[in-house]
């Protein structure tokens, strides 16, 4: 049987789909296509070029570009060389950051985009064993020097040159650079990827061609992919969401993703993916709780501007399918069956119209990074476009378990993919019976092989072939898995008592228009308390509707009790009571004037906050917090920030 690697999945794609569409890219201002074979001249030459240049079997090459046709051309390059790609985040901006990535995984050479080339400049000259830099696009020389060599002096060339050099090592060395990618192992390492290093310097997670190529094959068993489907990869092509459940599995399909416009600042690149949706009218869609919400935001704020008529219908539709489709496996059963021509003429009049705006084909999201609030499923599915949960993590390749259009329950995270072995264990490493709370542990082909050069780490979650993925949940009697959140990250109350605070934080952002973004904090303390960040143009409007401003005493404490009041929706008595234990509520809060962002490094990669980093940014406010002058949301901090709202817009 032949080794299951990368470039052997690749390789049997481009026999079987020579003439599909690899990938869109937009070029001259229209999307066009390569093919599968074309993308094969592309990789089989980059990949010469590399070996020209001396990488070869195991080496570590670093990628960090933006999502495009020439990332994939890369990493398969890196592969088909026998070398290791370690993917690195376009995000990553801080320099000491980026030279520990660099160093740590001993990177010999790395492949960048234009706008990410300074980086390296600026860091190269202390890493000894970083010997070429390849630029993605034509070199821009520092003021005052001169492109030379193919490059920018010795040590920097031009991919151009790269495939130029490719095409010239072929034509002498062919059997050479075949023998690089055939003799390839499948428990060969294929990637080294870094994890967001929020408490401790950054993990190397080592990927094997077997893990990516298990998961492949896990993923697929769970949501099908037929190879006429398109996917606009929106997320991070670095992070193992977009990598596997995007890049490989529809390459394994012989299906097509398209990239994002690249805008020339991020801001810009987000603002094209609404137009780039339409344009590639996708079949399916990779997404994050955070950008999901925007896309929700977007969708009220277009029928809210179409008037209170409008807005009205939609709300009552909405609450109307929300209770046809019940949680999703049980949709109208029973005496509901009877709301289905309902149903469809409010399918008709409004759900298919906001169905064209994501191009008309859009069949459903799969969503994972972190948890998915069933509120936001609901809405999703109300439109007539799913967004399913799904669960992973990067040690697992990252795919653990999804729903799909095959088999779902909104609220959960799915069913665990075949070939994966999953248990729910308690503090003493029992195993656990359905719907008790416990570790999520797995085994399968797809966990990780360990950390790179961190003997210590790995032994600590990878234990006699299972790995302990630090987060906490449950299996219900149908086999649906339902994840509470990290371990790391629960509330811990003074007696003890334990509760995953994303559940809370969810479920308030989600119900509530003012709040934009709540952290929940309890360190073994007497109660808990949050850091709130308020939607600043929602709650003007609020201000507004009341002829309040913020600049007086009396529209700041009705702003602090409108926030206010969206918390006590929770408590016992509230339109929400009942969700939660009303104990884990904040008793005081902190109303922050910026949000948690990736430019300030509060949020990671896939969205989620960074809890660390924000507990020691904002620890004087926390502290204030557990003073008795808190306990009034109507404190002269809160003021004081509240004030300043209007001046930010």
């Amino acid at each position: 049987m032949a080794e299951r690697t990368l470039p052997r999945l690749f390789e049997d794609s481009v026999k079987a789909y020579p003439g599909n569409v690899l990938i869109w890219e937009k070029r001259g201002g229209r999307y066009e296509p390569t093919t599968y074979s074309e993308m094969r001249l592309l990789v089989h030459r980059f990949a010469a070029g590399l070996m020209s240049l001396g990488l070869g079997r195991g080496d570590r090459a670093a990628l960090i570009s933006e999502g495009r046709r020439d990332w994939v051309m890369s990493e398969l390059g890196i592969l088909f060389s026998g070398a290791v790609n370690v993917p690195i985040s376009v995000r990553v901006d801080e320099l000491g950051d980026l030279k520990f990535r660099l160093a740590h995984s001993g990177c010999r050479l790395a492949i960048v985009s234009r706008a990410q080339s300074a980086k390296i400049r600026q860091v190269r000259k202390d890493l000894p064993e970083l010997a070429m830099t390849v630029v993605l696009d034509g070199i821009n020389a520092p003021a005052g020097e001169s492109v030379q060599d193919g490059g920018y002096g010795i040590d920097e060339v031009t991919s151009s040159e790269v495939l130029r050099r490719g095409e010239e090592f072929l034509k002498t060395r062919q059997k050479e650079f075949e023998a690089a990618y055939e003799s390839l192992k499948e428990s060969d390492h294929a990637n080294i990827c870094y994890t967001s290093g929020t408490t401790a310097d950054p993990k190397g997670i080592i990927l094997t061609h077997r893990n990516y190529t298990a998961n492949i094959e896990q993923s697929r068993a769970l949501v099908d992919c037929p190879e006429h489907y398109v996917s606009l990869l929106i997320l991070p092509w670095d992070h193992a969401f977009a990598h596997t459940c995007g890049i490989y599995s529809l390459i394994g399909s012989g299906a097509a993703m398209a990239s994002v416009d690249l805008g020339r600042t991020l801001m810009e690149t987000v603002r094209n993916i609404p137009q780039n949706i339409r344009e590639t009218r996708p079949h399916l869609l990779l997404s994050v709780p955070a950008l999901a919400k925007t896309f929700r935001k977007n969708i009220e704020k277009g029928v809210r501007e179409k008037g209170p008529k409008v807005e009205a219908l939609f709300g009552k539709a909405l609450k109307f399918a929300a209770d046809y489709n019940a949680e999703g496996w049980n949709k109208g059963l029973g005496m509901k069956k009877l709301k289905k021509p309902l149903y469809a003429v409010y399918d008709r009049l409004l759900f298919s119209k906001i169905r064209e705006n994501f191009g008309g084909r859009l069949e459903f999201f799969v969503g994972g990074g972190a948890l998915l609030d069933i509120e936001l499923q609901r809405f999703f599915y109300a439109l007539g476009i799913p967004m399913f949960q799904g669960y992973g993590l990067t040690e697992a390749a990252p795919v653990i378990s999804s729903n799909s259009l095959k088999a779902h329950k909104l609220g959960s995270s799915g069913r665990v993919a075949p070939g994966i072995e999953l248990r729910i264990l308690d503090e003493q490493g029992r195993e656990l019976p359905a719907g008790k709370t416990g570790e999520i542990v797995i085994r399968g082909e797809n966990v990780m092989a360990g950390y790179w050069k961190n003997e210590k780490a790995s032994r600590e979650v990878l234990r006699d072939g299972w790995l302990y993925t630090g987060d906490l949940g449950n299996l219900d009697t149908d086999g649906f898995l339902f994840v509470l959140g990290r371990m790391k990250s629960l509330l811990i109350g003074s007696d003890g008592e334990k509760y995953s605070p994303e559940v809370i934080e969810e479920a308030i952002t989600d119900a509530s228009a003012y709040i934009e973004q709540i952290m929940l904090y309890n360190d073994q303390s007497p109660f808990t308390v949050a850091l709130l960040v308020p939607n600043r143009e929602a709650l003007l409007r609020g201000l507004k509707a009341k002829g309040l401003d913020v600049k007086t005493p009396e529209g700041q404490e009705a702003a602090l009790r409108l926030l206010e009041g969206e918390i006590d929706a929770f408590r016992e008595g509230g339109k929400h009571a009942g969700m939660f234990p009303a104990r884990w509520l904040p008793a005081a809060v902190a109303v922050l004037g910026e949000g948690f962002t990736e430019q300030n490094h509060l949020l990671n990669s896939t969205l989620k906050m960074v809890r660390g980093k924000i507990v020691e940014f904002y620890q004087t406010r926390l502290d204030h917090l557990y003073t008795p002058e808190a306990k009034d949301i109507v404190h002269p901090q809160n003021r004081a920030i509240v004030s300043r709202f209007d001046e930010s817009l």
